[in-house]
């Protein structure tokens, strides 16, 4: 027979990452993820070397650099990692450069008009940790940090954004900051285990 269980959520990780009153907070760092994310990408779009005649080189310089990162006496990009690189992004490099520059810039735009918050914060870490295993710092990691943390808050980063429609609309469980969802825990049993 099998066995619910019910593990509830500790209070503060409630109130960091689902309380209504963490809003302005995490539509601050939200709004200043995405505006790194825009100002990143606006430049690659702008970029010949990135998007146009000439796209792909800047992409490829990058991706080169990778390579020659995973030899020598300490290599600081992996050997599986600089395998990828070389037998599938390299080869493919206008389509790269094309997808790094304008994911930067819809991540961007996503993230600062708050849709799809916790979807665009995840996608966007997942490039940062594309470009730290490339060996590449600057500000990755504190964009990865970020990121982490809005994806953790995802039920309420949106909140003052496109969020605080869209969720409900494609049928995201209410949070306690709405009447729907007071009445449903309200309502709710916790099953005894």
């Amino acid at each position: 027979m099998a066995r619910n269980t019910f593990y509830p959520e500790p209070p503060v990780t409630k109130f960091l990452f689902a309380s209504k009153y963490m809003a302005p907070f995490w539509t601050v760092v939200r709004v200043y993820l995405g505006w790194l994310w825009l100002n990143a990408g606006w430049h690659k779009v702008t970029d010949p070397g990135w998007v146009g005649a000439n796209a792909g080189a800047s992409v490829r310089g990058f991706l080169e650099r990778a390579v020659t990162l995973a030899s020598g006496e300490r290599p600081s990009v992996t050997g599986w990692y600089a395998w990828i690189i070389e037998n599938i992004f390299l080869p493919i490099a206008p389509v790269m450069s094309y997808l790094v520059a304008f994911g930067e810039t819809l991540i961007g735009i996503a993230l600062i008009v708050g849709f799809l918050t916790g979807l665009m914060a995840f996608l966007g870490g997942l490039m940062n940790v594309a470009f730290l295993l490339a060996g590449t710092l600057s500000s990755n990691p504190v964009m990865f940090l970020l990121a982490t943390w809005i994806v953790l808050a995802w039920r309420i980063a949106g909140y003052y954004g496109l969020d605080y429609w869209v969720l409900p609309w494609i049928g995201a469980p209410h949070g306690m900051f709405s009447s729907k969802g007071r009445a449903a825990a309200a309502t709710q049993q916790v099953p005894n285990t």
